[in-house]
């Protein structure tokens, strides 16, 4: 288990390797749709991402006196990240971002750019937003919740422990495209099989 504490530095995050499990400690940021297509647009961001981590969640927060920061997060679980390839190569180059978080994966440019700039992405587990949320020890501020609604906005999460596997690094290997990889020699395999079996089959007859 790799422990990283924020702020993230360049080169923890360059030492790396996709199949690493981390474990993320201080604050982290949410930002879905509405949030990347806001910086597209040449909007001002409101907080600053340098050596920071950018999660994809949509998360479940009430307003609760008792709690630290006078939050409490339901659930955080991971969006899927793939709706935010359109501009997640421009925010790494324009932000400084290290960490990406989220689920699903995203394309080769970005992983271009976090080769480039030394940036990594962490594969949260889909379906444990519960977990997640219970990682989460204090709201520390909510940013573009009247331009976007709870969802969408731009939470301040101080985490502890929050896990996650590094899915994409800063040396350009991603896990999805090992996996795709494999699943395209294994399945060109089996139709070859099946093709031999066919001819045997017809032959025998």
């Amino acid at each position: 288990m790799k422990r990283l504490t924020f702020p993230f530095d360049e080169q923890t995050v360059r030492g790396l390797r996709a199949g690493d499990a981390v474990s993320i400690t201080g604050r982290i940021y949410t930002g879905r749709d509405r949030f990347h297509k806001w910086f597209a647009d040449g909007r001002p961001i409101p907080v600053c991402f340098r050596d920071g981590a950018l999660y994809h969640c949509g998360p479940v927060v009430v307003r609760d006196e008792a709690a630290a920061g006078g939050w409490r997060v339901v659930a955080a679980g991971p969006t899927t990240s793939v709706r935010e390839n359109p501009y997640e190569p421009d925010f790494i180059a324009a932000t400084g971002v290290r960490i990406i978080i989220g689920k699903g994966g995203m394309d080769e440019r970005t992983l271009a750019a976090m080769r480039e700039h030394g940036c990594v992405y962490v594969q949260a587990v889909g379906g444990a937003g519960a977990l997640y949320a219970a990682s989460v020890a204090r709201v520390a501020g909510v940013s573009l919740v009247s331009e976007f609604g709870a969802a969408e906005a731009v939470w301040h999460f101080d985490v502890a422990d929050f896990r996650g596997v590094v899915a994409m690094d800063a040396h350009g290997r991603s896990l999805f495209a090992d996996v795709a990889a494999v699943s395209e020699r294994r399945l060109a395999s089996s139709r070859r099989k099946c093709y031999t079996d066919g001819i045997r089959s017809s032959a025998g007859r």
